[in-house]
């Protein structure tokens, strides 16, 4: 799995779709083996990149969960934390 791409769903506040664009263009890149695709490509890249987003905006805002919504501040901090620990 790409380790940029990180969970977006049960936070607080939700997923933009922003966040949800730029997991599906990390997820399209990994696929491809590419950055940026040569200008033949450049459509099909798009075009893919925006049909993944679309799932995964769909999939986001259909699942349900009983546990509250994580706080990102909090999930963040961690996160820079086991970083700082891993690369100390």
């Amino acid at each position: 799995m790409c380790r940029n791409i990180k969970p977006l769903f049960n936070f607080d506040p939700p997923a933009t779709d922003e966040e949800i664009h730029d997991a599906a263009l990390q997820f399209v890149r990994k696929l491809s083996g590419t950055n940026k695709p040569s200008k033949r490509n450049e459509a099909a890249f798009e075009e893919a990149v925006n049909s993944i987003a679309k799932c995964a905006h769909e999939l986001l805002h259909s699942l349900e969960t009983s546990q509250p919504p994580r706080d990102r501040a909090e999930v963040a901090a961690k996160a820079r934390a086991r970083s700082a620990m891993r690369f100390a």
